[in-house]
């Protein structure tokens, strides 16, 4: 027990210091602005990120604090990477218990050293394991969180959607429940983005996210696919060696499949560097973290009739129910969702 307490503030004492260091360079946007600091593609992005700020307090009914007032000129292409583990034969991701976030599906550090060191000694264990960069993060309104240059995306309304989403990890976070989480703060992201672009006007912007949206969902799907065909290999009692096999033959029809995919858009090639990586169950288990329950909090929206602040009352409430009953009613949700398609 004294081992596994030493291990844990160690790791504390990472996030803490990781974040200290990071935000010792923050610089208050107002101010950049006004003293021609940085170049012109740069100061357009944060003067834009100004409003997107402002419009996710005034009509998205987001925190109304300092968080992403002030910028942070990152000396790499990321602050955090996460790691993801899941069982040889699970699709459930591992979770992790901590104080003041409670338990969560990966565990972040601000260096790919940590993470990857991290990673090996779960691989070692037989976890399979994936470290993700993750391009922002939240420390659910503790403090109030830098705009970092790993966020300033070309498409603004990528840039728009991270700080909806991260604002939203501060207006209603549970404990215990990263895919309740995750799939609330991207339905309001998918949500304020829409509202952000129909707000400006922007149609050409509007018909790009879609066309993004779209290709995202259609991914998504494709993958929940094979998540969901591990599921029924791994509960079906089979013996070790056929599980591997069985685990080989699905994810190497999954590749082929793709190419599938990949000529309906076209040739986009958006996921091919995703597709190139080793694929496991920690893989899957990541992309069911953050999509699979958005469809229920989109119908759970809509019959608020689209009133995001009685969405964020419903949100919380369902919460602060035990995670079994949450669970069986956000899967209903989704239920009804697919019935109607």
């Amino acid at each position: 027990m004294a081992q596994t307490g030493c291990s844990t503030f160690g790791y504390y004492s990472h996030l803490i210091n990781g974040h200290y260091a990071l935000t010792d360079n923050e610089e208050d946007i107002e101010h950049i602005l006004a003293s021609m600091k940085y170049d012109d593609r740069t100061r357009t992005s944060l003067s834009r990120a100004l409003l997107i700020r402002q419009f996710a307090s005034d009509r998205l009914g987001l925190p109304d604090n300092d968080s992403y007032k002030t910028f942070v000129k990152l000396d790499r292409p990321y602050p955090v990477w996460n790691v993801i583990a899941a069982e040889k034969f699970s699709v459930n991701a591992k979770q992790w218990c901590f104080l003041f976030v409670g338990c969560i599906n990966y565990r972040g550090y601000f260096t790919e050293q940590d993470a990857e060191h991290k990673a090996q000694a779960l691989k070692s264990a037989g976890y399979d394991v994936t470290v993700s960069p993750a391009a922002a993060y939240s420390t659910l309104g503790w403090f109030d969180d830098p705009l970092l240059s790993s966020m300033l995306y070309k498409e603004e309304a990528h840039l728009a959607g991270i700080i909806f989403h991260e604002l939203a990890h501060q207006k209603v976070y549970i404990d215990d429940d990263s895919s309740f989480n995750e799939a609330f703060a991207t339905t309001v992201e998918l949500e304020g983005v829409r509202r952000w672009l129909d707000a400006q006007g922007d149609t050409q912007g509007m018909q790009k996210y879609r066309q993004y949206k779209r290709r995202q969902q259609a991914f998504n799907d494709f993958l929940q696919a094979t998540r969901a065909k591990l599921k029924t290999l791994y509960k079906s009692g089979a013996a070790e060696d056929d599980l591997l096999a069985g685990k080989k033959r699905i994810i190497s029809a999954m590749r082929i499949e793709y190419q599938t995919l990949r000529r309906q858009w076209q040739g986009y090639s958006g996921y091919d560097k995703w597709m190139q990586r080793d694929i496991n169950n920690a893989n899957l288990a990541l992309v069911a973290t953050y999509h699979e329950l958005v469809p229920a909090f989109q119908a759970l929206l809509g019959r608020q009739q689209n009133r995001l602040d009685l969405f964020y009352t419903e949100v919380q409430r369902l919460g602060e129910r035990p995670r079994a009953e949450r669970q069986a009613v956000l899967q209903d949700l989704a239920s009804q969702t697919l019935a109607r398609q």
